[in-house]
Formats: C-alpha cells, structure tokens, sequence
C-alpha cells in the first residue's frame, strides 16, 4: 500500500480528504472487500478508494503479533467497536455470576452440569470432524462407560477424555509435551498410522493442506514440516505469557489467537480442530472465565460451518488481518453463553412448575412432596429413614414406608451404605416427574 503522502499526490487533496472522512466514517460491519464492493461507497468515492481508506484507518490500529504467516509476514489484529461490546459482555458473563439459582451453580451440582457440558462439546467437536454417531448413542457410551463401538465413537470418547485431561490443566503452563499429549488423547485409535497420534508432521511426509469439500479448491497450506518444533515453541510461549500494559491483550482475544494458531499451523495428521479447541478452553480457564466449563463452542460451528472457515479465509486474504476471525469467535463464545442462560432460565421455569404439580398431587403425602421438593434443588442429597423421621417427627415405621414408596414409584434409589439402608434421587427425577 501506498504511503499517504504519496496518495495525497497523485490524488490530489479532495479525492484525498474524502478518503480520510471515509476513514473516520468506520461502517458498522468489519467489511471484507468481497462484502464491501457489493455495498454502495460514500459519495465521491469509488469502491477502491473507499476499502483504500478502510484499510488505511485499519493499519493505523493494528497490534502486530507474534505469529508469522508461511512467508514470515506476522498477523495483527484491531479492535472495532463491534469487538470492544463483544468483549465487555463476555467479561462480564463468563467471569461473574449469570444470575441464576443456586441449584445450578451451587457445589452440590456444579460437577453434574460441567459433566454434560463437556459431552456435549467431545460429541459436537467431533461431529466437526465428520463423526456420525447420534448424541443420543453417544451420550449413552460416555454415561454408561462403555468402550466405543467404531471410529465416530472412538472419537467422541477421545474428544471427552481430552476435555477432562484440559480441566487438570488450567493452572499449568502449556509446553509442546502437552500438545502432544493432548493431541495423543485426541487421536488415539482413530488415526491410518497410530504412530502420528501425539506427534508433529516430519519433513518428508505428505503434508496435509486444507481443501474445500463443496469443488475441490485449495483452501489453506499449512507451514512447511521443517518449521513446526519451532512454531509450537513460539505457540506455547505466546500461551503462557504474562501480558503488561504495554503489550496487554484482551484474554478472550489471546484464546481466540491460540485456537487460529494451531488451525493454521495443522502440525498433525489429523484431529487439529479438536485439538484447537481444545488450546482455547485451556486459555480460558487459565484466565478465569470460569463459565466456559458449561458451554459448548463446537456445537454452534457446527451448525454454520462456512462462516468458521470464511472467517479463516477472509483473514489470510487480507493481508493477515486476524480481526474477522476474532469476531466470528467474539460471536460463538457470546452466543454460547447466551443460549446456555436461555437454557438455565428454561430449566428453572420446569422445576418450578414441577413443584408447583407437587403441592397439589394427591397421590404423595405432604412428607414425600417436602422431600422431592427439596431433591429437585438438591440433586446430590442423601436421605435416610432417620434423617426423614427426625424432619418431620413421625414413627420409624411411617418414614420408612415414606421412602420405600417413592423407590417402589421409581423416584429414589435405594442403595447400602455397610449396613444403613440410604435412598436418593433418580438421576432422571425430573423427567419422571413431568411424566415424559
């Protein structure tokens, strides 16, 4: 590009000063040229010379990074108004409270909703990857622990096993040994040569390129083998740096660069999405968003996958500009956090429905409705024939009859403890409830 004075020349100052005012006037949209010429300019201004002026307020912006592209020009990045808001919702949801009930972000469940968070992302993750077990199977080997069946299950199960070996890692620097090993996990089974599982492509190996599945156009080359100990080096000190305010980056952002990082290098075989996922969750649980334990990104990229990968495109045909792919990212972490209250507002609505049909359900005492009432927002409670005899101060014999009722009616599980007969919840208790 141009420098500005010598635009200013052969221009002439009105052309010019109209580039700058087109400058200033940054439209709502983070344009592509691809988009841009399709919309209508500023007056006075061709469709060149107002991405000319975009591009000139872009540049003037733009925080270099220390990730190269396959000729060595590094990547930058700007932060438009769009990823400023972004970014402020984000702060403010993943990191404090989202403001729903104890019942689901209390100790006592916490574990249980992180558990089917994590399914759900191994399962979508997957699916990505062209996995084509249902959720439905799939939920069922990870709940029962059975061993996969066939290669779609084998990464499922893989994918989950990644996601817990991630939760272990939050506090942890990351170093290429990691990497590897979580590359490992991933792709255990699952690969033409098990002995590419947990290793970086060699020199002399076909290298693998990205290609578009819709008419066979080369998408993306990766770097070359010879460079990869040296990019993952770069990657793992990029990860655990500890930004000042001189270079400070936005955390989301820092996790948003670690997952397009290892997505371009594709240093493996195969499994490099799952594992750049995978790098983005450790980031941000390293930084203290502590909410993306229960949201699932990749079952958002499924569901629009040519945006992830025009996202992608877009930033490698712009002079590396990362932005768009941030802001595609910006979007999937808003969005996941925002369906996930919409789901915790939805399940707070049915258990307070479901304790509404108890008070008045005939078929229960007023002790067994107190006691199911109570089970619903304490899914991990554990009652005994003493403790229900002491709350409600009735005879031995009426509190056990209690119990075994509501086990005979599928409501609790009865179980012993040494020689104490103990009952709880149904892990299904809700459904039982609402008869579905």
């Amino acid at each position: 590009m141009e420098d500005p004075g010598t635009l200013s020349r052969r221009l002439g100052p009105e052309m010019f000063g109209r580039m700058i005012a087109a400058a200033m006037s940054i439209p709502d949209a983070y344009l592509h040229w691809d988009q841009l010429r399709h919309r209508e300019p500023p007056e006075g201004l061709t469709h060149e010379a107002w991405w000319y002026s975009l591009k000139l307020g872009r540049i003037r912006g733009a925080r270099n990074l220390p990730l190269g592209d396959n000729e060595g020009r590094p990547f930058s990045y700007t932060l438009p108004n769009q990823a400023l808001a972004q970014l402020h919702a984000i702060d403010s949801q993943a990191r404090g409270q989202i403001g729903v009930d104890e019942q689901v972000t209390g100790p006592e469940t916490r574990d249980r909703y992180i558990v089917s968070s994590l399914m759900e992302e191994a399962i979508t993750s997957s699916q990505l990857e062209g996995a084509s077990t249902t959720r439905k199977v799939a939920v069922e080997m990870l709940r029962t622990g059975r061993k996969p069946r066939d290669k779609s299950e084998r990464m499922i199960f893989n994918n989950y096993a990644a996601m817990q070996y991630i939760r272990t890692l939050k506090g942890a620097d990351l170093t290429p040994e990691t990497v590897l090993e979580l590359h490992r996990i991933v792709t255990l089974e699952t690969l033409d040569d098990p002995a590419a599982a947990g290793r970086l492509q060699q020199p002399g190996e076909k290298r693998v390129q990205i290609w578009d599945d819709r008419d066979g156009t080369l998408l993306h080359t990766p770097p070359p083998a010879a460079q990869l100990p040296e990019r993952l080096e770069a990657l793992c000190k990029f990860a655990n740096r500890q930004f000042d305010e001189e270079d400070f980056i936005p955390p989301v952002i820092h996790a948003i660069v670690l997952h397009f990082w290892l997505a371009y290098d594709h240093p493996f075989e195969d499994g490099n999405g799952r594992t750049a996922r995978a790098l983005f969750y450790w980031s941000m649980l390293r930084h203290g968003y502590w909410l993306v334990e229960y949201v699932s990104i990749s079952r958002l990229l499924r569901r629009a996958p040519a945006a992830y990968s025009r996202a992608f495109l877009y930033t490698e045909t712009d002079d590396n500009d990362l932005t768009y792919f941030i802001l595609h990212q910006l979007g999937i972490i808003r969005q996941a956090i925002e369906d996930l209250e919409h789901w915790l507002e939805h399940k707070i609505s049915e258990l307070r429905t479901l304790e509404r049909r108890l008070r008045t359900d005939t078929e229960l005492n007023h002790r067994q409705r107190a006691l199911l009432a109570h089970a619903l927002r304490h899914r991990d409670a554990v009652y005994t024939i003493e403790s229900h005899r002491r709350s409600h101060n009735v005879a031995y014999a009426t509190a056990r009859s209690d119990l075994l009722s509501l086990a005979e009616q599928g409501l609790l599980e009865q179980y012993k403890a040494g020689r104490a007969m103990r009952f709880r919840p149904v892990v299904d208790l809700e459904e039982r409830l609402s008869g579905s």
